[in-house]
């Protein structure tokens, strides 16, 4: 009989579980009011399904190397649920919802609730409970090799300790999720410690995915078809595992980002943020900061490892933009038409971190902003949309929705080395040149 494989392979002879790379489908829709609807939810399933033909799959033509979709917490949905489930009323930014992959193992999983419950009550946080995602894989037709290998999926529901703001709730979210994280998959006793996988654990934003196609994903996960799952938000990602093996924590979106192409200096990026570790500082996590290490964690592919970094630079002050800039700056050092305002800003950075480098298409959301860049390769197509009804859709692909021509305000290509970025809460698009002009990095280079 076949040996049930729960993990990915020991590194041997040219091969290591931390060089997977990804090629992949990627792209959003999001409504520039905050406007929510089932509409937006269905229309990026819609688009992922589109994307099939961008993931790859097995030796089982339903068997996928990974799909998924990220959305903004649809307040209302949970808010629901929550009070039909353990009798509790949640305020929207007051709780933080998590889909949690969990060791098919009884006792192991067990082990690892109870890790979370301890780091819930260690951090002053209140749990409310845990629920039984509701997931269809007769329905979704998955194959054989992603159910033997299917975590149990389970949801998270976390509420605030009195008296602390939202960021400082998702700076204690994150210890929450770190520390659990980097305690099962380094205790070398947990047979199935791949198997634990936090997928989101936010107050803003909730990801479902899996080792699916994505055509699979909306059959799968039951919420994702309820009428009262309203977004105004959604990100999309089918995976391609290039030369590498799929896997139900590998599949994307990440927690604040999506990804197509590869980040060719991953081993680079990755060593020297392990080099730095020792010297961080933070004036949000002070003296918690050792909990929040390392930075990139063990056994995720050059995706997951943008998104650890990312994240980190987030969580400890840094707004999206900002990070995102800095990891994917311009070819800026001999580019004579860059304004002196722009160069500074790279310069100033420059010193802090590295370039990650693609070819590289990479979409990004913190639940309040949303958007796209390339990389300095610029080798990853990637075209956005606006449309007379205050939608902005991205993608890697075109024909990914059937839209009028008459509905369309704008559409455009993601220019190389370009990002644009829209805050959904006002009505037009942000580009790279105010954020970069509006920093004083020059002065900050300077004075040093």
């Amino acid at each position: 009989m076949k040996e049930q494989r729960l993990h990915l392979p020991k590194p041997h002879g040219l091969y290591h579980p931390n060089n997977e790379h990804e090629n992949c489908g990627v792209g959003f829709i999001a409504h520039i009011k905050r406007k929510s609807s089932h509409q937006i939810t269905t229309d990026a399933l819609e688009m992922l399904s589109r994307m099939d033909h961008r993931g790859g799959c097995g030796c089982e033509s339903n068997t996928g190397d990974g799909a998924g979709i990220l959305t903004n917490i649809p307040h209302d949905f949970f808010a629901k649920e929550i009070k039909t489930l353990f009798d509790v009323e949640v305020k929207q930014g007051q709780y933080g919802v998590g889909n949690i992959f969990l060791p098919q193992d009884d006792a192991q999983r067990t082990h690892c609730i109870n890790l979370l419950e301890k780091a819930i009550e260690n951090e002053g946080q209140m749990l409310i409970g845990w629920r039984d995602v509701p997931i269809d894989v007769i329905k979704a037709d998955v194959g054989d090799t992603a159910r033997k290998s299917q975590p149990v999926i389970k949801q998270l529901i976390i509420a605030s300790a009195d008296g602390i703001d939202n960021a400082a709730f998702e700076r204690a979210l994150f210890i929450i999720r770190k520390q659990v994280s980097h305690d099962v998959r380094a205790d070398e006793s947990l047979s199935q410690a791949l198997l634990f996988y936090v997928c989101s654990l936010s107050t803003s934003v909730i990801v479902y995915k899996g080792m699916l196609m994505g055509s699979q994903v909306l059959d799968f996960y039951s919420d994702l078809s309820n009428p009262e799952y309203s977004t105004y938000l959604a990100m999309v990602h089918s995976r391609f595992s290039t030369n590498t093996f799929p896997s139900w924590d590998r599949a994307q979106p990440c927690r604040y980002m999506s990804h197509n192409g590869e980040i060719n200096t991953r081993q680079g990026n990755y060593n020297w943020m392990r080099a730095r570790e020792g010297a961080l500082e933070s004036d949000l996590f002070k003296d918690d900061l050792h909990k929040t290490l390392p930075v990139i964690e063990t056994e995720v592919s050059d995706s997951g490892s943008f998104d650890n970094v990312l994240e980190f630079l987030m969580m400890n002050g840094r707004s999206l933009q900002e990070s995102i800039l800095m990891m994917v700056p311009e070819a800026w050092q001999n580019d004579d038409n860059m304004s002196p305002s722009r160069k500074a800003f790279y310069e100033y950075f420059s010193n802090m971190m590295e370039p990650w480098d693609g070819p590289a298409s990479i979409a990004f959301t913190d639940g309040r902003y949303i958007g796209a860049v390339l990389d300095r390769n610029g080798l990853r197509p990637s075209r956005y949309y606006l449309t007379h009804d205050d939608r902005v859709i991205m993608a890697s692909e075109v024909a990914w929705l059937m839209l009028p021509l008459i509905r369309l305000k704008l559409k455009a290509d993601c220019a190389l080395e370009k990002c644009f970025w829209l805050i959904l809460t006002k009505e037009f698009l942000l580009t790279t040149a105010p954020l970069k002009t509006i920093l004083p990095h020059k002065i900050l280079i300077k004075t040093g």
